[in-house]
Protein backbone atom coordinates (compact mmCIF):
# COMPACT_ATOMS: atom_id res chain seq x y z
CA UNK A 1 0.00 0.00 0.00
CA UNK A 2 1.54 3.33 -1.00
CA UNK A 3 1.56 6.34 1.16
CA UNK A 4 -1.66 8.08 -0.87
CA UNK A 5 -3.43 4.99 -0.25
CA UNK A 6 -2.90 4.70 3.24
CA UNK A 7 -3.93 8.14 4.07
CA UNK A 8 -7.24 7.60 2.26
CA UNK A 9 -7.86 3.89 3.74
CA UNK A 10 -7.64 5.93 6.91
CA UNK A 11 -9.62 9.26 5.91
CA UNK A 12 -12.54 7.70 4.09
CA UNK A 13 -15.92 6.24 4.76
CA UNK A 14 -16.40 2.57 3.14
CA UNK A 15 -17.65 2.49 0.38
CA UNK A 16 -20.26 -0.63 -1.36
CA UNK A 17 -18.67 -0.93 -4.83
CA UNK A 18 -19.87 -2.66 -7.65
CA UNK A 19 -17.17 -4.34 -10.36
CA UNK A 20 -18.54 -5.47 -12.94
CA UNK A 21 -16.40 -7.54 -15.60
CA UNK A 22 -14.56 -8.64 -12.31
CA UNK A 23 -13.59 -11.97 -13.58
CA UNK A 24 -11.61 -10.81 -16.52
CA UNK A 25 -8.13 -9.53 -17.03
CA UNK A 26 -8.44 -5.74 -15.63
CA UNK A 27 -11.41 -6.57 -14.10
CA UNK A 28 -9.77 -9.30 -11.63
CA UNK A 29 -6.57 -7.64 -10.96
CA UNK A 30 -8.57 -4.44 -10.23
CA UNK A 31 -10.32 -6.60 -7.59
CA UNK A 32 -7.25 -7.87 -6.08
CA UNK A 33 -6.16 -4.50 -5.55
CA UNK A 34 -8.95 -3.16 -4.08
CA UNK A 35 -9.65 -5.84 -1.42
CA UNK A 36 -6.01 -5.75 -0.38
CA UNK A 37 -6.40 -1.96 0.04
CA UNK A 38 -10.01 -1.68 1.62
CA UNK A 39 -10.77 -4.34 3.70
CA UNK A 40 -13.29 -2.80 4.66
CA UNK A 41 -15.57 -2.16 1.73
CA UNK A 42 -18.02 -4.15 0.46
CA UNK A 43 -17.33 -5.38 -2.85
CA UNK A 44 -19.69 -7.46 -5.61
CA UNK A 45 -18.72 -8.07 -8.80
CA UNK A 46 -20.49 -8.80 -11.75
CA UNK A 47 -19.56 -10.77 -14.65
CA UNK A 48 -21.14 -12.87 -17.28
CA UNK A 49 -18.42 -15.51 -17.30
CA UNK A 50 -18.27 -15.49 -21.32
CA UNK A 51 -14.47 -16.58 -22.71
CA UNK A 52 -12.59 -14.13 -21.26
CA UNK A 53 -14.13 -14.09 -17.74
CA UNK A 54 -12.59 -16.61 -15.75
CA UNK A 55 -13.80 -17.04 -11.63
CA UNK A 56 -10.65 -18.97 -11.04
CA UNK A 57 -9.08 -15.62 -11.02
CA UNK A 58 -10.75 -14.66 -8.00
CA UNK A 59 -10.73 -18.11 -5.85
CA UNK A 60 -8.68 -16.51 -3.14
CA UNK A 61 -11.57 -13.88 -2.22
CA UNK A 62 -14.05 -16.58 -1.92
CA UNK A 63 -15.86 -17.05 0.97
CA UNK A 64 -14.85 -13.88 2.36
CA UNK A 65 -17.68 -11.79 4.26
CA UNK A 66 -16.89 -8.37 2.20
CA UNK A 67 -17.05 -10.30 -0.89
CA UNK A 68 -19.69 -11.62 -3.42
CA UNK A 69 -19.76 -12.72 -6.42
CA UNK A 70 -22.44 -12.59 -9.14
CA UNK A 71 -22.81 -14.17 -12.32
CA UNK A 72 -24.95 -11.97 -14.69
CA UNK A 73 -25.14 -9.94 -17.64
CA UNK A 74 -24.85 -6.21 -17.66
CA UNK A 75 -27.61 -6.10 -19.73
CA UNK A 76 -29.83 -7.33 -17.49
CA UNK A 77 -31.66 -4.52 -16.31
CA UNK A 78 -33.44 -5.92 -13.48
CA UNK A 79 -30.41 -7.74 -11.79
CA UNK A 80 -28.76 -4.39 -11.92
CA UNK A 81 -31.53 -2.57 -10.18
CA UNK A 82 -32.06 -5.21 -7.85
CA UNK A 83 -28.11 -5.72 -7.00
CA UNK A 84 -27.62 -1.36 -6.57
CA UNK A 85 -30.85 -1.83 -4.61
CA UNK A 86 -30.39 -4.52 -2.53
CA UNK A 87 -26.41 -3.75 -1.65
CA UNK A 88 -26.49 -0.10 -1.46
CA UNK A 89 -23.96 -0.26 -4.04
CA UNK A 90 -22.05 3.90 -4.40
CA UNK A 91 -20.09 3.33 -6.25
CA UNK A 92 -19.76 1.25 -9.87
CA UNK A 93 -16.56 0.61 -11.54
CA UNK A 94 -17.38 -0.39 -15.13
CA UNK A 95 -14.94 -2.85 -16.43
CA UNK A 96 -17.11 -5.60 -18.04
CA UNK A 97 -16.39 -5.10 -22.19
CA UNK A 98 -15.53 -7.35 -25.38
CA UNK A 99 -12.47 -6.11 -25.94
CA UNK A 100 -10.69 -7.89 -28.72
CA UNK A 101 -10.10 -5.51 -32.34
CA UNK A 102 -9.85 -9.33 -34.28
CA UNK A 103 -12.63 -10.77 -32.45
CA UNK A 104 -14.76 -7.50 -33.25
CA UNK A 105 -13.77 -8.09 -36.77
CA UNK A 106 -15.04 -11.28 -37.29
CA UNK A 107 -18.43 -11.15 -35.02
CA UNK A 108 -19.25 -6.95 -34.17
CA UNK A 109 -22.69 -7.92 -32.48
CA UNK A 110 -21.74 -8.96 -29.42
CA UNK A 111 -19.56 -6.00 -29.01
CA UNK A 112 -22.52 -3.20 -29.68
CA UNK A 113 -24.57 -5.25 -27.31
CA UNK A 114 -22.28 -5.41 -23.96
CA UNK A 115 -20.07 -2.12 -24.79
CA UNK A 116 -23.21 0.15 -26.04
CA UNK A 117 -26.37 -1.14 -24.72
CA UNK A 118 -24.65 -2.44 -21.29
CA UNK A 119 -23.42 0.78 -20.58
CA UNK A 120 -26.98 2.38 -21.66
CA UNK A 121 -28.39 -0.11 -19.02
CA UNK A 122 -26.02 0.48 -16.25
CA UNK A 123 -25.83 4.38 -16.18
CA UNK A 124 -29.72 3.96 -16.57
CA UNK A 125 -30.16 1.97 -13.95
CA UNK A 126 -27.43 3.91 -11.40
CA UNK A 127 -29.04 7.22 -12.72
CA UNK A 128 -32.30 6.04 -10.96
CA UNK A 129 -31.07 4.22 -7.56
CA UNK A 130 -28.86 7.58 -7.42
CA UNK A 131 -31.94 9.76 -7.61
CA UNK A 132 -33.54 7.22 -5.39
CA UNK A 133 -30.75 7.79 -2.65
CA UNK A 134 -31.00 11.32 -2.73
CA UNK A 135 -28.28 12.59 -5.45
CA UNK A 136 -25.42 11.69 -3.20
CA UNK A 137 -22.52 13.44 -3.97
CA UNK A 138 -19.99 11.22 -3.07
CA UNK A 139 -21.36 8.10 -5.67
CA UNK A 140 -19.38 7.71 -8.38
CA UNK A 141 -19.56 5.59 -11.51
CA UNK A 142 -16.12 5.07 -13.17
CA UNK A 143 -15.89 4.29 -16.79
CA UNK A 144 -12.93 2.26 -18.06
CA UNK A 145 -12.12 3.11 -21.75
CA UNK A 146 -9.53 2.65 -23.85
CA UNK A 147 -7.26 4.66 -26.16
CA UNK A 148 -8.12 3.19 -28.87
CA UNK A 149 -11.41 5.28 -29.85
CA UNK A 150 -8.72 8.29 -30.87
CA UNK A 151 -7.95 6.30 -33.80
CA UNK A 152 -4.29 5.94 -35.12
CA UNK A 153 -1.33 8.31 -34.86
CA UNK A 154 1.26 9.07 -37.50
CA UNK A 155 4.69 8.78 -36.17
CA UNK A 156 5.71 12.23 -35.66
CA UNK A 157 2.12 13.09 -34.52
CA UNK A 158 1.62 14.19 -30.73
CA UNK A 159 0.53 11.95 -27.91
CA UNK A 160 -3.43 11.70 -27.38
CA UNK A 161 -4.61 13.77 -24.65
CA UNK A 162 -8.28 13.99 -23.59
CA UNK A 163 -8.96 17.16 -25.89
CA UNK A 164 -7.94 14.40 -28.86
CA UNK A 165 -11.06 14.35 -31.03
CA UNK A 166 -12.10 10.76 -31.60
CA UNK A 167 -11.53 8.76 -34.64
CA UNK A 168 -12.35 4.94 -33.99
CA UNK A 169 -11.36 2.63 -36.74
CA UNK A 170 -12.98 -0.93 -35.39
CA UNK A 171 -16.10 -1.65 -33.98
CA UNK A 172 -14.54 -2.84 -30.69
CA UNK A 173 -12.90 1.46 -30.69
CA UNK A 174 -16.16 2.43 -32.37
CA UNK A 175 -18.41 0.42 -29.88
CA UNK A 176 -16.18 2.01 -26.52
CA UNK A 177 -16.63 5.40 -28.04
CA UNK A 178 -19.83 5.09 -28.07
CA UNK A 179 -20.07 4.01 -24.54
CA UNK A 180 -17.53 6.95 -23.87
CA UNK A 181 -20.35 9.22 -25.23
CA UNK A 182 -23.19 7.83 -23.08
CA UNK A 183 -21.26 8.15 -20.15
CA UNK A 184 -20.28 11.88 -20.61
CA UNK A 185 -23.84 12.92 -22.01
CA UNK A 186 -25.52 11.28 -18.43
CA UNK A 187 -23.10 13.83 -16.16
CA UNK A 188 -24.03 16.67 -18.75
CA UNK A 189 -27.49 15.99 -18.72
CA UNK A 190 -28.51 14.53 -15.34
CA UNK A 191 -25.31 15.31 -12.96
CA UNK A 192 -24.71 11.54 -12.75
CA UNK A 193 -21.42 12.09 -11.28
CA UNK A 194 -19.34 9.75 -14.15
CA UNK A 195 -15.71 9.77 -14.63
CA UNK A 196 -14.57 8.42 -17.72
CA UNK A 197 -10.56 6.72 -18.22
CA UNK A 198 -8.74 5.92 -21.55
CA UNK A 199 -5.96 3.70 -20.77
CA UNK A 200 -2.99 2.26 -23.33
CA UNK A 201 -2.52 -1.53 -23.52
CA UNK A 202 -2.11 -3.04 -21.00
CA UNK A 203 0.01 -6.85 -20.06
CA UNK A 204 0.11 -8.56 -16.54
CA UNK A 205 -1.27 -11.57 -15.16
CA UNK A 206 -4.80 -13.49 -16.02
CA UNK A 207 -4.57 -11.97 -19.86
CA UNK A 208 -6.22 -14.39 -22.01
CA UNK A 209 -3.97 -16.19 -24.23
CA UNK A 210 -5.45 -14.34 -27.41
CA UNK A 211 -3.39 -11.01 -26.85
CA UNK A 212 -0.19 -10.05 -27.77
CA UNK A 213 2.02 -10.58 -25.08
CA UNK A 214 0.25 -13.96 -23.00
CA UNK A 215 -0.23 -15.44 -26.73
CA UNK A 216 3.34 -15.02 -27.45
CA UNK A 217 4.81 -16.17 -23.83
CA UNK A 218 2.21 -18.93 -24.42
CA UNK A 219 3.65 -19.64 -28.01
CA UNK A 220 7.93 -19.73 -27.02
CA UNK A 221 6.40 -21.89 -23.98
CA UNK A 222 4.99 -24.81 -26.23
CA UNK A 223 7.64 -23.98 -29.56
CA UNK A 224 5.14 -22.72 -31.27
CA UNK A 225 5.37 -20.06 -34.32
CA UNK A 226 4.90 -16.39 -32.93
CA UNK A 227 2.81 -14.29 -35.44
CA UNK A 228 3.26 -10.79 -36.13
CA UNK A 229 1.15 -8.79 -38.01
CA UNK A 230 2.43 -6.96 -41.22
CA UNK A 231 5.17 -5.64 -41.21
CA UNK A 232 5.65 -5.82 -36.63
CA UNK A 233 6.61 -1.75 -37.09
CA UNK A 234 2.57 -0.87 -35.35
CA UNK A 235 3.60 0.90 -31.99
CA UNK A 236 1.71 0.68 -28.70
CA UNK A 237 2.12 2.33 -25.27
CA UNK A 238 2.38 -0.46 -22.61
CA UNK A 239 0.83 -0.20 -19.42
CA UNK A 240 1.60 -2.77 -16.18
CA UNK A 241 -2.51 -3.81 -14.99
CA UNK A 242 -1.17 -2.99 -11.52
CA UNK A 243 -0.18 0.36 -12.19
CA UNK A 244 -3.32 0.60 -14.16
CA UNK A 245 -5.52 -0.80 -11.32
CA UNK A 246 -3.39 1.89 -8.96
CA UNK A 247 -4.67 4.82 -11.30
CA UNK A 248 -8.63 3.89 -11.45
CA UNK A 249 -7.93 3.85 -7.76
CA UNK A 250 -7.14 7.54 -7.57
CA UNK A 251 -9.60 8.68 -10.11
CA UNK A 252 -12.22 7.10 -7.91
CA UNK A 253 -10.83 8.57 -5.10
CA UNK A 254 -9.57 12.33 -6.65
CA UNK A 255 -11.10 12.19 -9.68
CA UNK A 256 -14.06 14.82 -10.55
CA UNK A 257 -16.91 14.07 -12.06
CA UNK A 258 -17.50 14.94 -15.84
CA UNK A 259 -13.44 14.84 -16.20
CA UNK A 260 -11.77 12.40 -18.79
CA UNK A 261 -8.38 10.83 -17.53
CA UNK A 262 -5.69 9.58 -20.05
CA UNK A 263 -3.71 6.68 -18.73
CA UNK A 264 -0.40 5.45 -20.44
CA UNK A 265 2.74 3.61 -18.90
CA UNK A 266 5.10 6.13 -21.37
CA UNK A 267 6.16 2.89 -23.21
CA UNK A 268 5.89 2.72 -26.70
CA UNK A 269 7.63 0.17 -28.35
CA UNK A 270 6.86 -1.29 -32.20
CA UNK A 271 5.33 -4.37 -31.98
CA UNK A 272 8.30 -6.71 -33.58
CA UNK A 273 10.97 -5.02 -31.17
CA UNK A 274 8.26 -5.81 -28.14
CA UNK A 275 8.04 -9.77 -29.52
CA UNK A 276 11.87 -9.70 -29.88
CA UNK A 277 12.57 -8.75 -26.45
CA UNK A 278 9.66 -11.10 -24.86
CA UNK A 279 12.16 -13.90 -26.58
CA UNK A 280 15.10 -13.01 -24.76
CA UNK A 281 13.48 -12.82 -21.55
CA UNK A 282 11.98 -15.84 -21.83
CA UNK A 283 15.34 -17.42 -23.43
CA UNK A 284 16.87 -16.22 -19.78
CA UNK A 285 13.75 -17.42 -17.48
CA UNK A 286 12.16 -20.38 -18.89
CA UNK A 287 15.88 -22.57 -19.70
CA UNK A 288 14.00 -25.74 -20.76
CA UNK A 289 12.28 -24.34 -23.79
CA UNK A 290 11.41 -26.37 -27.15
CA UNK A 291 12.99 -23.87 -29.18
CA UNK A 292 15.64 -21.74 -28.55
CA UNK A 293 16.91 -18.95 -29.56
CA UNK A 294 13.04 -18.54 -29.23
CA UNK A 295 13.49 -15.69 -31.90
CA UNK A 296 13.70 -18.69 -34.54
CA UNK A 297 9.90 -18.71 -33.87
CA UNK A 298 8.78 -15.63 -35.30
CA UNK A 299 6.63 -15.20 -38.18
CA UNK A 300 4.95 -12.57 -40.22
CA UNK A 301 1.76 -13.04 -40.79
CA UNK A 302 -1.18 -11.05 -43.29
CA UNK A 303 -2.11 -7.82 -41.18
CA UNK A 304 -5.27 -7.47 -39.14
CA UNK A 305 -7.60 -5.21 -41.55
CA UNK A 306 -8.00 -1.69 -40.32
CA UNK A 307 -4.93 -1.99 -38.27
CA UNK A 308 -4.12 1.15 -36.73
CA UNK A 309 -0.37 2.26 -36.59
CA UNK A 310 0.57 3.99 -33.79
CA UNK A 311 -1.00 4.81 -30.10
CA UNK A 312 0.51 6.39 -27.13
CA UNK A 313 -1.01 8.49 -24.24
CA UNK A 314 -0.03 11.98 -22.56
CA UNK A 315 -0.41 10.94 -18.78
CA UNK A 316 0.06 14.61 -17.76
CA UNK A 317 -3.50 15.40 -16.59
CA UNK A 318 -3.49 11.85 -14.73
CA UNK A 319 0.44 13.23 -12.86
CA UNK A 320 -0.40 16.80 -12.23
CA UNK A 321 -3.85 16.57 -11.03
CA UNK A 322 -3.82 13.74 -9.48
CA UNK A 323 -0.47 12.71 -8.44
CA UNK A 324 -0.04 9.40 -10.15
CA UNK A 325 2.79 8.40 -12.46
CA UNK A 326 3.67 4.41 -13.46
CA UNK A 327 5.94 2.65 -10.74
CA UNK A 328 6.87 0.05 -13.56
CA UNK A 329 8.97 0.39 -16.00
CA UNK A 330 8.65 -1.83 -19.42
CA UNK A 331 11.49 -4.34 -18.17
CA UNK A 332 10.36 -4.70 -14.86
CA UNK A 333 6.60 -5.35 -15.81
CA UNK A 334 7.75 -8.32 -18.63
CA UNK A 335 9.74 -9.75 -16.11
CA UNK A 336 6.96 -9.68 -13.71
CA UNK A 337 4.65 -10.97 -16.66
CA UNK A 338 6.50 -13.89 -17.76
CA UNK A 339 7.42 -15.40 -14.09
CA UNK A 340 3.87 -15.19 -13.70
CA UNK A 341 3.32 -17.37 -16.84
CA UNK A 342 5.76 -19.75 -16.12
CA UNK A 343 4.51 -20.37 -12.22
CA UNK A 344 1.13 -20.68 -13.35
CA UNK A 345 0.76 -22.88 -16.53
CA UNK A 346 -2.46 -24.61 -14.69
CA UNK A 347 -4.21 -21.58 -15.29
CA UNK A 348 -3.80 -21.07 -19.18
CA UNK A 349 -3.11 -24.89 -20.38
CA UNK A 350 -6.87 -25.10 -19.86
CA UNK A 351 -7.90 -21.57 -21.72
CA UNK A 352 -6.36 -23.77 -24.97
CA UNK A 353 -9.64 -25.36 -26.00
CA UNK A 354 -10.76 -26.31 -29.26
CA UNK A 355 -12.53 -22.99 -29.24
CA UNK A 356 -9.57 -21.06 -29.18
CA UNK A 357 -8.00 -22.81 -31.67
CA UNK A 358 -10.68 -22.34 -33.86
CA UNK A 359 -10.33 -18.97 -33.41
CA UNK A 360 -6.85 -18.80 -33.40
CA UNK A 361 -6.84 -20.10 -37.14
CA UNK A 362 -9.61 -17.81 -38.02
CA UNK A 363 -6.86 -15.43 -36.90
CA UNK A 364 -3.46 -16.37 -38.12
CA UNK A 365 -4.51 -18.79 -41.60
CA UNK A 366 -2.42 -21.14 -42.07
CA UNK A 367 0.09 -20.49 -39.01
CA UNK A 368 0.27 -23.15 -36.82
CA UNK A 369 -2.13 -23.36 -33.71
CA UNK A 370 -1.47 -24.00 -29.73
CA UNK A 371 -2.35 -27.27 -28.80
Amino acid sequence: MTDSQQERTQSRKPRRILITGGAGFIGSNFVHHWCANYGGDRVVVLDALTYAGNRQNLASLEGKANFRFVCGNICDRALIDSLLREEKIDTVAHLAAESHVDRSILGPDAFIQTNVVGTFTLLESFRHHWIEEGQPATYRFLHVSTDEVYGSLKPDDPPFRETTPYAPNSPYSASKAGSDHLARAYYHTYSLPTIITNCSNNYGPYHFPEKLIPLMCINILLGKPLPVYGDGQNIRDWLYVGDHCRALDTVLHRGRPGKTYNIGGNNEVKNIDLVDRLCELMDELAPELPVRPSKQLITFVKDRPGHDRRYAINATKMRQELGWTPQETLSSGLRKTIKWYLNNRNWWQPLLSQEYQAYYQKVYGQVEPVN
